[in-house]
This record gives C-alpha cells, sequence and structure tokens, in this order.
C-alpha cells in the first residue's frame, strides 16, 4: 500500500538526498495521511436473507440517507427475487408495485439456512421461475396447467364368446396379426375374427383325435404357425385358408410358438425348443436342450438376435441365434415362467413373470447379464406384453385376483387394474397400433380393452377408450 503526503506552504520541502532521509521517515504532525483502501457502506446491505445480525446503525449522514433510499428501491427486487430462488416460505413478500420505502414488510419466519437443498417433493413450472409468477394470489400471474394423469377405460369395449376356450396355463391360444386379425384356438379348431369388419372366419379342423395348444403369427405377411397336442407344427395362409406345411420334430404337445423375421421356433412339453426354418426342406435345423421341464413361454427380441425361453422348472434362459445351450440362465423364479416380453425400447431389457408360488415381475439386463428389479405382484403372473408407443406394459394375472394390471415403468406404479373375467387370465394379445390389448381366460370369454395411448396422442389429456359394441360370438 503506498502512503501519499501533503504539504502547506510553509512547510520547507524535503531533501531526499541526505543520509537521513533515505533512512528514517518523520511526518509531520501537521500533515494530513489519506489511504487509499477502500472500505464498502454497508447499510444497504440485507443481512436478514443469510440471518446474520447486521452491524450497529451508523450516525446519521448524508452518506447514510442515500444508502437508505438505494436500499428501499431495491428491495421489492430482491424480495421477489429471493422468493422466487429459495421459494415463498421464506416470509411474505409483497405483490408487484411501488411499495412503500418506510413500511416493507419484514420476514419473520425463520429463514431456511440449507437454502441451496433441492426438495424433492417440489415441483415447479417454467413459469414458477418468474421473478413475478410465483405467488398463486398475484394478479396478472400465469400459471401451467397440472397435466392429469391418464385415464385408462375400466371396462372392456367389446366382448366375445369363446366357447371351449381352456383353462390351461400352458397354452398359447391367442394372437393378433399385424394385418389386424385375431387368432384364437378353440378346442380343435382355429378362428379368425378380422378388427376392421368383425368377420369371423373358421381356419381349421385338426379332428377329435388332435388339439390346438398354441397359434402364432408369423411377423409379416398372412401365415400362422399351429402347434398341436400331437406335437406337430402347421403352417397356414391364413388368406387363401389353406395349409403350407406340417413339421414334425416334438414327442409331445406344442404349448409355445415365436417367430423371427425369418425362423420359427417351437417349445414342447417334451423339454426341448425347434429352430425351424419354412423355407428349409428339413422339419427343423437345430434343436435347443437346457430345460427339464415343459416349455411354456417363448419370445424373440426385437432385433431378432436373442432368444427367451421359459418353463415349467422355474428357469428363464436366453439364446442367441446360433447357440443350442442357452448363453444366460436365469433361476430366480419360484413358479413356472410362462410370461415373457422384451422392451420395445431399451435393448436388451427382459421382463418376465412366475406362476401362483412366485407371483413376481422380473426385469433383467440382457446386454450386461444382470438382474434388475423385482416386483411382487401378489397373484400369478400369466402374461406380459409392452407397450410400442409408452413406456408402459400390461400383466395378466390368475390365482386368485384374476386382474390385468397396466404398469408404468422402470417405477413400476400401478396405472390402472381391470377386472371382468371370472377365470384365470391366461392369454394376451396386442393390436398392431399398439393401444389395444384382447385378453382370454377360462370363462370362454375375450375382452378387448383400450389401454395404450397412440404415439401422436402421448401428450393428450383426452381419455382413451371405446363405447361398448355389445357382446358377440367368434363362433
Amino acid at each position: 500500500m503506498n502512503n501519499n503526503q501533503s504539504s502547506s506552504s510553509s512547510s520547507p520541502p524535503s531533501n531526499l538526498t541526505t543520509p537521513s532521509s533515505l533512512n528514517y521517515y518523520h511526518p509531520s504532525p501537521s500533515r494530513t495521511i489519506y489511504s487509499d483502501r477502500f472500505i464498502p457502506c454497508r447499510s444497504a446491505s440485507n443481512f436478514a436473507l443469510f440471518d446474520i445480525s447486521p452491524p450497529p446503525p451508523p450516525p446519521p449522514s448524508d452518506a447514510a440517507s442515500r444508502a437508505e433510499d438505494n436500499s428501499s428501491s431495491s428491495a421489492a427486487y430482491t424480495a421477489l427475487l429471493r422468493t422466487a430462488l429459495f421459494g415463498s416460505d421464506l416470509g411474505f413478500v409483497a405483490p408487484p408495485g411501488t411499495p412503500d420505502k418506510k413500511s416493507f414488510p419484514v420476514s419473520t419466519s425463520p429463514v431456511n439456512r440449507n437454502i441451496f437443498r433441492f426438495k424433492s417433493e417440489t415441483k415447479q413450472s417454467l413459469h414458477s421461475l418468474y421473478p413475478f409468477g410465483f405467488d398463486d394470489h398475484s394478479p396478472g400471474v400465469i400459471h401451467s396447467p397440472v397435466k392429469a394423469p391418464r385415464k385408462v377405460p375400466r371396462s372392456p369395449y367389446k366382448v366375445l364368446d369363446a366357447p371351449a376356450l381352456q383353462d390351461d396355463f400352458y397354452l398359447n391360444l391367442v394372437d393378433w396379426s399385424s394385418h389386424n386379425v385375431l387368432a384364437v384356438g378353440l378346442g380343435n379348431c382355429v378362428y379368425l375374427w378380422n378388427a376392421c369388419s368383425s368377420k369371423v372366419t373358421k381356419l381349421c379342423d385338426l379332428g377329435i383325435d388332435d388339439s390346438v395348444c398354441s397359434v402364432g403369427w408369423a411377423q409379416r405377411g398372412t401365415n400362422l404357425a399351429v402347434g398341436t397336442s400331437n406335437g406337430k407344427v402347421q403352417i397356414w395362409d391364413a388368406s387363401r385358408c389353406k395349409r403350407v406345411r406340417t413339421m414334425e420334430g416334438h414327442r409331445l404337445r406344442v404349448g409355445a410358438l415365436a417367430w423371427n423375421s425369418s425362423m420359427l421356433s417351437s417349445g414342447s412339453r417334451d423339454k426341448s425348443i425347434l429352430q425351424r426354418d419354412p423355407r428349409a426342406q428339413e422339419d427343423f435345423v437345430s434343436k435347443l436342450s437346457g430345460h427339464k421341464s415343459e416349455v411354456c413361454g417363448l419370445k424373440w427380441s426385437y432385433d431378432n438376435r436373442e432368444l427367451a425361453s421359459g418353463g415349467n422348472d422355474n428357469k428363464l434362459f436366453v439364446w442367441n441365434q446360433h447357440s443350442t445351450q442357452p448363453v444366460l440362465k436365469y433361476c430366480e423364479h419360484t413358479a413356472a415362467v410362462k410370461a415373457i416380453a422384451w422392451s420395445p425400447h431399451l435393448h436388451g431389457l427382459l421382463a418376465s413373470g412366475g406362476g401362483t408360488a412366485d407371483r413376481c415381475i422380473r426385469f433383467w439386463n440382457t446386454t450386461t447379464n444382470s438382474h434388475l428389479s423385482c416386483m411382487d405382484t401378489g397373484s400369478q403372473v400369466c402374461n406380459l406384453v409392452w407397450s410400442k408407443n409408452v413406456n408402459e406394459l400390461v400383466s395378466t394375472h390368475g390365482y386368485s385376483q384374476n386382474q390385468i394390471i397396466v404398469w408404468r415403468y422402470p417405477t413400476m406404479s400401478k396405472l390402472a387394474t381391470l377386472t371382468g373375467h371370472t377365470y384365470r387370465v391366461l392369454y394376451l394379445a396386442i393390436s398392431p397400433d399398439g393401444q389395444t390389448i384382447v385378453t382370454g381366460a377360462g370363462d370362454e370369454t375375450l375382452r378387448f380393452w383400450n389401454v395404450f395411448p397412440s404415439p401422436k396422442s402421448q401428450n393428450t389429456e383426452s381419455e382413451i377408450g371405446a363405447s361398448s359394441f355389445g357382446r358377440t360370438h367368434i363362433r
């Protein structure tokens, strides 16, 4: 720091060249010493904001009066900004306007010392960050509307009678094609129901010595695979109601079918999975061995690279396109694994559900080979399907509640619980537009529910659903 000296006209000038002036410094008592250090005036500081006691007020002066005027003129904005940043619980703040300089209200509530602490229970819209938009009762305040939860109709919009629909947990008798045609196995026959025209067509009759155990549409085209109780797999061209070929290989009933882009997989009570190429001359091109009991669930991933299988041995296996042994094994379920569903939103995300002794929906990451989470549903999990339009999934249940649940993933919060079936909801399929599901049960009914929004209406508040079209027969 530099010290500057100023002298009166009567004082003689200092001689800086003398030895005494170089070694000693004798300030004159008559000289005034000035400092260049700036000492700020804190009269305009708002100490209450941080719960700090202000210093004693200085004696009244012209400088203090000017500071008080500046403080009062900016107090309204300071208080509004403080409330917008730290919340309105810091005390009363005057609404926008011209405040009274002498009577501006002072906060009397305790100041939150953790002023930058996140408050998870507070959800503010973008408008709440506007300095003058914090007060619900202030004039001219603009508020963004709070989005109401999406409403899921609690009743089916259509019910079809399905006589002879079997009450067997290990069968898969309902599937919905990309051409909006529903295939249903009833006894020893397969029926087709056109969702556009409501026309019912009898596709095939296996005869009194055989019965339908599974149906599965090809991803594209009109080919339908039918698994039978005699261990055979038939492929039908539904557009011509003509059988294309019959493939053998299993010794017992075929209760599970799954297509990828070109291959057909079939799972049987004989514990094996056969990989079939309908274009090849052979009935099957490879055999997958690993399950110790009946194979009751099969699903290919959306990229057609991984096949998930579930069995009555409580195991969930994952296979790749070329393996004959499972590449991943999951043994956490304590009952049969029929319900299997791959997420269309996240690569490698697999959901599975266990039977009566298990009752859990489990989520797996097959890319990292990890178990992600588990949800105890309270009843037998019969089927799972993901929405293609939103990150949600549906589960259907058997003992003991026979309900249908719409879940939001990953929180697994319930969006809706649908009831109506009086038997286990053993069958589930989703429409090609991803909005409607159909459920089937041993009560010999098929029920159609609007549970998911369309891709274009994900952000709308309109209720999806349709009025009931009454009850009709599928045959």
